[in-house]
């Protein structure tokens, strides 16, 4: 939809504004300084993602078998699975879970995959109360903001917005100190924590073989959300499936090192299951819904089945000169930068998100840095060819290319007209390079034709 394409172009001017850019580059600088040091702990960092993108390829491939795995295995350690097809279905199963245990109070830890169903809004608007206990999450809902990047969902904010948001909101002291404003919310979420009904949490990896659901996080606020409520709901994407708990020595540190540079994330647990009878502490009860929400139909693509071997760890993002100038708000969508614009197309239908997979260099920086080797550069010039295909892109745009590609199919062809008549040509579009550029004046003569008269 040309609404959708006008609103990014729209937000897109962002990239103007020095404060944003200031505050965008310096957070991102930070992960990069950290990254570069992250890496180093590996003999062979190219291998340790060949075996993953290997393994994640594999996975992807036989998703279904992965999955039945799980389920049978998750149902034995006493979880119970709801499958659902879309983000409606999901939330109707959750809500169904709270109305049978009776609960009005959620607390979650990050989960882009809530975000991807809109979980805060629905559960509002049936009467219940989410609150986020990511730090980062805890900002933007209480700014009343969607999360900003994958990894990191306040990091347009510095701490002078985040000092300013909270003496807005709770009357804490002007110009706080971010440790002040930590130990500020620590306070609000520890009776949060002991007084809800229900933990959610998403899932960084579904471990076929034990029927568990493994986390990493660096806060402890997910740890938190399972430990004291009675009722335990993790929400997760299908292609988050890995075979064994062996592989977990692979992927959360790569997860770590190329996400955030850390040689191992703070906290890294593997759920499999509600408390047993000897345990003291835990959910009586554990639900996995397991998310489709045209996954499958990405799965079944002969190339962008690749993209779910994402990790979500965010490098992506950090790499990429377009996020990095207009950042996460511009694309209106959960899933920002290279990635996001890779597979919402897919997930929310091309009509109306075709134009992300345009809003790309084509550096190929996003696949450089991509723990799972993900050809994201390819899949989005896929993605532009498929939009084509389908009947996207304007009349002048295409008819454009048409012309494009018979004049230089041949030199002959390009050398048909003069300077005088292609400047004439250029005048009738004077932005076509954007209207912070011009574009410079053709040559009366091509170089082709002065070589020849020259050399007669």
């Amino acid at each position: 939809m040309a609404e959708l394409k006008d609103i990014f172009l729209e937000d897109s001017k962002i990239a103007f504004d020095k404060k944003h850019r200031q505050t965008l580059n310096f957070n991102i600088s930070k992960y990069d300084e950290a990254v570069a040091k992250g890496k180093l702990r590996y003999r062979n960092m190219e291998l340790a993602k060949e075996r993953a993108s290997y393994l994640k390829g594999k996975i992807v491939v036989h998703l279904a078998n992965y999955l039945e795995e799980f389920e049978r295995n998750a149902q034995n350690n006493g979880i119970e699975v709801i499958w659902a097809r879309d983000s409606k279905e999901a939330v109707d199963e959750i809500i169904k879970v709270l109305h049978a245990v009776d609960a009005k109070l959620l607390v979650k830890s990050k989960s882009m995959i809530s975000e991807e169903i809109e979980l805060n809004e629905n559960l509002e608007h049936s009467g219940f109360e989410p609150v986020e206990t990511d730090l980062g999450e805890f900002i933007v809902q209480v700014a009343g903001e969607k999360p900003y990047h994958i990894l990191t969902p306040a990091m347009h904010k510095s701490k002078e917005d985040v000092a300013e948001l909270f003496h807005s909101k709770f009357n804490t002291p002007e110009n706080s100190t971010p440790e002040e404003l930590t130990a500020f919310v620590r306070q609000v979420l520890r009776k949060k924590f002991t007084s809800a009904e229900v933990g959610v949490t998403g899932s960084n990896f579904l471990v076929a073989d034990v029927g568990g659901v493994a986390l990493t996080e660096n806060e402890g606020n997910g740890l938190m959300s399972i430990s004291f409520p009675k009722v335990h709901i993790a929400i997760t994407g299908i292609e988050k499936i890995i075979p064994s708990v062996n592989d977990l020595p692979l992927f959360f540190p790569l997860l770590s090192a190329l996400g955030t540079g850390q040689q191992v994330t703070v906290y890294n647990s593997l759920l499999t299951g509600p408390k047993r009878e000897n345990e003291t502490s835990g959910p009586e009860k554990m639900f996995v819904v397991l998310l489709d929400n045209n996954r499958t139909k990405i799965a079944n693509q002969e190339e962008h089945y690749e993209a779910l071997k994402c990790l979500r760890c965010g490098a992506c993002l950090n790499a990429c000169p377009i996020y990095k100038n207009i950042g996460g708000y511009a694309y209106n969508t959960t899933y920002s930068g290279p990635i996001g614009s890779v597979i919402t197309p897919f997930m929310k239908g091309f009509d109306a998100y075709d134009h992300l997979s345009f809003a790309s260099s084509l550096c190929g920086a996003c696949s450089e840095v991509c723990p799972v080797k993900i050809p994201l550069h390819k899949l989005l010039l896929l993605n532009r060819k498929m939009s084509i295909e389908k009947g996207g892109g304007s009349f002048s745009w295409n008819t454009g290319m048409k012309a494009y590609e018979w004049a230089f199919k041949k030199r002959n062809n390009l050398d048909l007209l003069s300077g005088k008549t292609k400047n004439m040509a250029l005048k009738l579009n004077r932005d076509v390079l954007g209207s912070k550029k011009e574009f410079p004046p053709v040559a009366d003569h091509s170089f082709s034709k002065k070589w020849s008269t020259n050399n007669k």
